[in-house]
């Protein structure tokens, strides 16, 4: 039972954290403030965690671990090679829209927040890479798409995603982020030498 009431007050301040991150980014976010946030004393903070960073490095990957689980099963949803990689884009794009508050402390506060965090961040952006490049490798095997390098492709469609939802994040009047998917979409489906109207274009 005890067990069962340290969990849940640890789950209460990670829910506390993020939202005072959420609205206060993370360098100006405070234990004090978490604590508050939390109906609980900076001790009871410490007692579960030993810093700011931290919280954050375990929020960051809880959300992490919650984008990679709707984007591959939305993957699994569908059958055609190139439909599994379009649906892996719309997850990330239609989850980050829905939640912009997140987008820009993960993405805006995260990169400059501190060593340990921007190497986590990095070791995130090379998984979701290896999802991109995973879902391109079963295309090309299954010939939906011609023979391509891969972990390139896979690298600056990626780098190309990121760009534009920081940008959307960091953007005093954003545009629709889920809009963006059909322009997307275009460029990474032409680039891979698909039509996206009609399918595999002609050598």
């Amino acid at each position: 039972m005890q067990q069962v009431r340290a969990r849940a007050r640890r789950d209460s301040i990670l829910e506390a954290a993020l939202r005072v991150f959420a609205r206060a980014g993370y360098h100006l976010a405070s234990v004090d403030a978490i604590a508050r946030e939390a109906n609980t004393s900076k001790g009871g903070v410490y007692f579960h965690f030993p810093s700011k960073e931290t919280i954050f490095l375990l929020l960051l990957d809880r959300a992490a671990s919650q984008l990679r689980a709707r984007a591959e099963a939305a993957i699994a949803a569908e059958r055609d090679p190139v439909a599994k990689v379009e649906a892996a884009l719309w997850t990330v794009l239609d989850a980050f829209s829905a939640h912009r508050d997140l987008a820009r402390l993960f993405l805006v506060e995260g990169a400059a927040a501190g060593q340990r965090i921007r190497e986590r961040i990095d070791a995130l952006h090379a998984e979701f890479t290896q999802l991109i490049r995973d879902q391109l490798d079963a295309a090309v095997a299954a010939g939906a798409i011609p023979p391509i390098d891969t972990a390139l492709v896979a690298q600056a469609w990626f780098g190309a995603l990121n760009e534009v939802v920081t940008g959307w994040a960091h953007a005093d009047q954003p545009s629709s982020l889920p809009e963006a998917f059909w322009t997307l979409r275009r460029l990474f489906l032409r680039g891979v030498g698909i039509d996206p109207d009609f399918g595999v274009e002609p050598a």
